[in-house]
């Protein structure tokens, strides 16, 4: 487990597992359907969809005081793109803005980048301006797809990542 400094104090980041999914159905209990809904394209979250996040992705969740949930990340490989790996976030919308985003982030990059990756695929919401900005701080996006009412982003990953702020 590692410490994240944030504004808002600290979070510890660890990864996730599915004996999680007690505290991650909390998490998502408390976000707004809005957050939901540009993180997931729908409100509900089953424990099988996050079964299947965690088959296919690592995952880690940020924790305050040790049982809230307050972010969760994950990335994994993209199919049929070698060294492409998608990265999925969602902070609980009263942590928004705070730092934990962008730490997860990185942290997800540089696991990324120790499995072969060299670029990060984005996809959100094309209205979800905090998501995108987020990306362009991670890099420069090198190409930005629309598929209706999203993006596919493409960030490349640093050579050496820049440590995450644990």
């Amino acid at each position: 487990m590692h410490q994240l400094l944030n504004s808002a104090g600290a979070a510890h980041v660890r990864t996730s597992t599915l004996a999680d999914w007690p505290l991650i159905e909390t998490f998502h209990r408390s976000c707004s359907e809005q957050a939901l809904h540009r993180r997931w394209g729908r409100t509900r979250i089953t424990r099988r969809d996050v079964e299947r996040l965690l088959d296919h992705s690592s995952c880690w969740i940020a924790l305050h005081a040790y049982d809230e949930v307050v972010a969760l990340a994950s990335a994994g490989p993209v199919s049929r793109e070698p060294g492409v790996f998608d990265l999925g976030l969602q902070v609980a919308d009263v942590h928004q803005r705070r730092g934990i985003g962008l730490a997860l982030a990185r942290h997800a990059a540089a696991h990324a980048r120790s499995r072969g990756a060299h670029t990060f695929s984005v996809c959100a919401e094309a209205s979800n301006l905090p998501m995108l900005g987020l990306a362009r701080r991670l890099g420069r996006p090198t190409e930005s797809r629309q598929q209706g009412t999203h993006l596919d982003v493409r960030v490349p990953l640093p050579a050496t990542p820049s440590p995450p702020h644990f």
